[in-house]
This record gives C-alpha cells, structure tokens and sequence, in this order.
C-alpha cells in the first residue's frame, strides 16, 4: 500500500526508490519483485545485512536523481495530494530546506486513528520547538537533496537519527516548514508508545541534548529541564503510564 499510495499521487513523482534493510521473508521478496516487475520506475536497492534507518535512508537520498526527494516508510500511507501541497511550498518559499507535514498514526485500517501527532509550521516555531521535542514528522518530508548532504546526510544516533538531522541542518542555518494538515496515515502497534522507554533510549536523548547544549542551540537549565523531564518519563514511569503520556498529552 505505501508504494501504491505513492503512485496514486496527484504529482506523481520520477522515480520511486525502495531500500530494502537487509535480508526479508520470502512472501515479502516475492512482492517486491512483482511490484518491480509491474512499475517501472521502482528502483529497489538491496542491503545485504540490517544495518538501521540511517544507513537505509542514506542509501537512498544518495541513489535519488532529483533534488527534492520525499521520505516514507515501507507500511505508511501518504494522501494523495501530500506531493502537490510541499511542491506547492517549495515554489512559494524557495529558502526553505524541508517541509513536513501531520500524521495520523492508526491500529489495522487507517480509519482506526489511535492518535495525531501535531508539529508547528513556520521556521521560528518548529526551531522554538527543537530545543524540547523532535519538530518534524520523518515519514511525511520532502527536502532538498543537496542541503542534507552538505549537513552530512543522515547518519546513525539510536532512535534519534532524524531529530539529529534536523539540529545539523538548523545549525547550517537552514529552514523547515510543516504543512498543517495530516500528510500520511502512519501504522502504529498497539504498544508503540508504551515501549518508548528504557535505559538505552534515555541515553540516546540525552547525548543528543549535550550535543545541542554545546552547540548553543540550548542552554543549560533548558538541558537539565528536558534531562530530567525524560528520565521521568523513560526510565521511572511504568510502560502503561507512559502510553497513556503519549496518548494523551503528546498526541492530539
């Protein structure tokens, strides 16, 4: 469906490039094949091991043939006019390096939204906005190729690869638009929000904010702040509670 959903764009794009993260079940090979077979412009790049987001999306932003290239992952949904709204932004705002959108996250069937995750839309907002929390939903943007290679590209940081790219390209000096309506249904598993926890996800937030802090993207009572505000949330409270968080604080 993620392919399709691509296709079916009113804009639809030149090139669709699928990478495929290491070795895959069978059924799912099969598909792939018949989908190449049946699309011509499917280009499919085979990694031989698991090697993480970063890698994969690496790979592709570097096979892509066109500046402006658009991010999704292998179960989520885009709208069919996702492309047309943010080719619209780009010719009306030529400064600006990426432009995201909403997502609806949803259980089974697009129709069962378990929640919206709301991100702001101009530069000054989503940049206010990265000194806390992530500003931009991943699975919805389309950026300029050229840019995110001058900023590095995307490299690996654990479960934080993108929130890494976006204080990289802020750094540069770059700017970010989200477009505020719902972009892609994302699939989510019932206990996605539950599990993001843990010792090693903790350490990975909280490296990144020292990166910010040094960086004078943060100050320090503002690091301490989100420092402490995730240790609460990511190691001491129970995985129910912390769904429940997220449900109901950090979605709408």
């Amino acid at each position: 469906m993620a392919i399709k959903s691509v296709c079916y764009q009113t804009v639809p794009p030149s090139e669709i490039i699928l990478v495929v993260d290491g070795p895959i079940p069978g059924v799912l090979d099969h598909e792939i094949c018949s989908l190449a077979d049946e699309i011509e412009m499917l280009k499919v790049i085979r990694l031989e091991k698991n090697q993480g987001h970063a890698v994969a999306r690496q790979t592709g932003l570097k096979a892509a043939s066109n500046e402006l290239v658009a991010v999704m992952d292998s179960d989520d949904i885009a709208l069919s006019t996702r492309f047309e709204k943010q080719l619209e932004v780009f010719r009306k705002h030529p400064e600006v390096s990426v432009v995201g959108g909403l997502i609806h996250e949803f259980v089974d069937e697009p129709s069962n939204v378990v929640g919206v995750r709301m991100v702001p839309q101009n530069d000054r907002e989503i940049k206010s906005y990265m000194r806390s929390r992530c500003p931009m939903n991943m699975v919805t943007v389309m950026l300029r190729k050229t840019d995110v290679q001058k900023a590095g590209g995307y490299l690996d940081w654990y479960c934080e690869e993108d929130y890494y790219l976006w204080v990289r390209l802020a750094l540069k000096g770059c700017c970010f638009h989200n477009i505020q309506e719902n972009l892609v249904h994302v699939r989510v598993g019932k206990e996605m929000y539950a599990r993001r926890g843990g010792w090693r996800y903790f350490k990975s937030e909280t490296t990144l904010q020292k990166y910010m802090w040094r960086h004078h993207l943060i100050s320090f009572p503002r690091f301490a702040y989100n420092v402490a505000g995730r240790f609460v949330v990511e190691v001491i409270m129970p995985d129910k509670l912390r769904g429940l968080i997220f449900r109901k604080l950090l979605r709408r």
